[in-house]
């Protein structure tokens, strides 16, 4: 056991062990002196003997961390307290500490065998020093042993699992604190595609209708008109806003579209994520596409590649943007478990696999949105965007005129 991982209560438990071990020492030297026994100074030595290397066990940290320095330290300790045995029935009393002491340093395979050693050493000693014969010799140090065993295990598994239940509170404090990040990330990016589509069909639309009537209205007037002057200032006012308002949808559209093209961030979209093999492709010519149109394509492949690795069990799956006269359209195929889209629509577990979202999405820019899928045959997922009038100059590019 680390000894860092101590504590309070196991350093009052260690404490009283050392206070246990000298308290014996001390009885079983006092006991020879004042008995006025024969050997009383070998008794006194080889107890003075046992408490150095006992103390010196206390304060060396290796027998603490190292199995090797602990199993050479027991065994001078033992070969101590068997000298001391052979002095002075006495003690055999020491044979209580060094069971929790070979219990707490070595292994299970190693202490318990060593225990039952100790114990019989003990009661070989109590013989042999000619006590009577009585269940309590034999009765006492196996009990005292049983009583050891029983309380350092039983410590140990209370341990490993305080320390399992430690480590689970641990990794759900950092799961916790994952989720959070990721809900805060979720709701930040939300929010910024949620201003983003409110600039774009409010203030940007609303600009670009006046510049265009100021321009029409501009048209009518006389070259000398006095008003000609302030409308053609009303008009340049009118597209510099447009301007600083397409410069906040961009700052304002998804990470994944500020370094390049939708093309490009499809392209990554298909590419290192888990699940079925996923091919991109492009038909027709490219054209720049206003920002809310973008992220709406990213946002609804991104769903359905969600849906397709999570629900449909498929094996493949293919990403086509494809760039027509007059619309732009997304169409994502998977060949996986299928699902009916009636039932899909009305199911009340996951809200339809999302495509509830992802039609609202498309329907308030204009586009049309399908889905066929039939059971065991796979999933087409089709959407159609109108691209912009000409009269309407695109949201990714800046008025020229």
């Amino acid at each position: 056991m680390d000894p860092r991982a101590l504590t309070p209560a196991l350093l009052v438990l260690r404490l009283c062990l050392h206070l246990l071990m000298a308290g014996l020492l001390v009885l079983a030297a006092v006991r020879a002196l004042t008995g006025h026994a024969a050997n009383a100074p070998a008794v006194v030595a080889a107890a003075v003997v046992l408490g150095a290397v006992y103390a010196a066990g206390a304060v060396w940290p290796s027998v603490r961390t190292s199995r090797r320095s602990a199993a050479v330290w027991l065994g001078v300790l033992g070969l101590a307290w068997l000298a001391l045995l052979v002095v002075s029935p006495e003690g055999l009393w020491v044979a209580f500490p060094l069971y929790f002491l070979q219990l707490h340093l070595l292994p299970v395979r190693w202490s318990v065998p060593l225990v039952v050693v100790t114990a019989g050493a003990a009661i070989a000693a109590y013989v042999g020093h000619g006590a009577a014969l009585n269940p309590g010799a034999f009765i006492g140090p196996l009990l005292g042993a049983a009583v050891a065993v029983a309380t350092v295990l039983g410590y140990q598994v209370l341990y490993r699992e305080s320390e399992s239940r430690r480590r689970l509170i641990e990794e759900l404090i950092s799961t916790r604190a994952e989720l959070a990040a990721a809900e805060r990330t979720a709701g930040t990016l939300a929010e910024r595609e949620r201003l983003a589509r409110e600039i774009h069909d409010t203030l940007a639309q609303g600009l670009s209708s006046i510049q265009l009537l100021l321009r029409a209205a501009g048209r009518t007037l006389p070259a000398d008109a006095p008003a000609a002057a302030h409308i053609e200032q009303a008009r340049q006012a009118a597209q510099d806003n447009l301007a600083e308002a397409r410069r906040f949808v961009r700052a304002l559209s998804p990470p994944a579209l500020e370094h390049g093209s939708l093309a490009a961030a499809l392209d990554r979209l298909c590419t290192g994520g888990p699940g079925p093999r996923v091919r991109f492709s492009t038909s027709g010519t490219p054209v720049a596409l206003p920002t809310p149109y973008e992220v709406a394509l990213l946002r609804i492949a991104q769903s359905a590649l969600a849906n397709t690795v999570q629900h449909a069990g498929a094996s493949r799956a293919e990403i086509t943007l494809s760039f027509m006269e007059t619309a732009v359209a997304l169409d994502v195929v998977d060949d996986g478990s299928g699902f009916d889209p009636l039932l899909a629509g009305t199911a009340s577990g996951d809200g339809g696999f999302g495509l509830p979202a992802m039609r609202s999405r498309v329907e308030s820019l204009g586009g049309t949105f399908a889905v066929e899928s039939t059971p065991g045959q796979g999933t087409a997922i089709a959407v159609t965007l109108p691209l912009p009038d000409s009269e309407e100059v695109p949201m990714s590019e800046e008025v020229s005129s």
